[in-house]
């Protein structure tokens, strides 16, 4: 069987581990080849994946096998690649953040918009996750009537070692700390339950790792959308091991409490598990659930169908302006209107 979409991914570290496994089990893509700066690095996952390498990602625009990149670079590197591989006539699927700064956001918005004929997407696979689901069946069903508040909490752990690479921990290159990189996934979610947002006031601090990092690694933020429905949001990698994620979502007539990828509804004392997790072979990355591999077949199912696909640009920018909008608050001490 000929495989629709050739593919080609861009960046060896360590999160292309989660878009390389899934092509095994892809119907519709055939992984061509992989591109990293570090040649022996990309030898190496060539070897490991069958396919081809290159250590410059503008030999792609003229590969006539490849019509899909995935882009798993360094965060200030997603935008400008993007940008190129949009207006070379590829199809990009970029890791979350979409860009490091609102300029960056700004010109990628602009390129999928000025090339219609091929999509972007960008990562936020916990929308994929079958507690994710199962409450926006609620919100949209309205079963449990009026969402009156929320809460998002992320208390994870990063010690020295993992800033060793020279992109992370600068405002510059990663555009922030543990907002951008670890807790936008929960934002994400925080925007997508509660609708269109009206303000976010927010603070960061560097409570561990002062003098490590340039960047926050915790922050705080209360949400005002637009609806009347409040959230409060707290992450931090000062914590001393990977804890689950904790959503809650309140409603008139009963609790949703998602903690990882279980799900409880309380109704008065009755407490019901509704979601448990998938199994995953990531080892001691199980954070980061097992719904990469449903996106990107998500992904290339609505390229095989001509449907856009539904986190684009427009609706990633969204958890990045979340993300932006308190480091503006933090630096004003005081809140910001939201803006996209």
């Amino acid at each position: 069987m000929t495989k629709t979409f050739g593919a080609a991914l861009v960046g060896c570290g360590s999160i292309s581990g989660v878009h390389l496994k899934s092509f095994a089990g892809l119907e519709l893509a055939e992984l061509k080849v992989v591109v990293d700066t570090d040649e022996e690095l990309a030898k190496r996952t060539a070897q490991q994946y069958g396919c081809d390498y290159l250590t410059d990602y503008r030999q792609l625009f003229h590969r006539e096998d490849v019509q899909v990149v995935h882009l798993c670079t360094p965060h200030h590197l997603h935008a400008p690649l993007a940008v190129e591989l949009l207006a070379a006539g590829k199809h990009v699927l970029t890791e979350k953040p979409m860009a490091q700064n609102k300029q960056a956001a700004a010109s990628l918005l602009q390129a999928a918009a000025q090339n219609p004929n091929v999509q972007l997407g960008v990562i936020f696979q916990n929308r994929y996750n079958p507690a994710s689901q199962r409450i926006k069946q609620f919100l949209d069903s309205g079963e449990l009537g009026k969402l009156i508040c929320m809460k998002g909490l992320v208390t994870w752990y990063r010690n020295e070692n993992y800033y060793i690479t020279p992109w992370k921990g600068k405002w510059e290159t990663e555009g922030g700390g543990v907002l951008i990189n670890q807790s936008i996934h929960t934002l994400d979610l925080l925007q997508w339950f509660g609708g269109e947002i009206a303000s976010i006031k927010g603070s960061i601090s560097n409570d561990s790792l002062e003098g490590v990092i340039e960047v926050e690694d915790t922050a705080h933020a209360l949400i005002q959308f637009k609806s009347g429905v409040r959230a409060i949001f707290y992450a931090t990698n000062a914590y001393l091991q990977n804890s689950p994620v904790e959503v809650e979502l309140v409603f008139e007539q009963g609790t949703l409490y998602m903690r990882g990828d279980y799900l409880y509804l309380r109704k008065g004392d009755q407490e019901t598990m509704l979601c448990e997790p998938r199994v995953n072979d990531l080892g001691e990355k199980s954070y980061w659930g097992v719904s990469h591999a449903v996106q990107i077949r998500d992904f290339y199912e609505h390229l095989a169908a001509g449907k856009p696909f539904w986190i684009d640009a427009r609706e990633g920018v969204k958890a990045l302006t979340m993300v932006l909008d308190i480091y503006e608050s933090s630096r004003a001490q005081k809140a910001v209107p939201f803006l996209v």
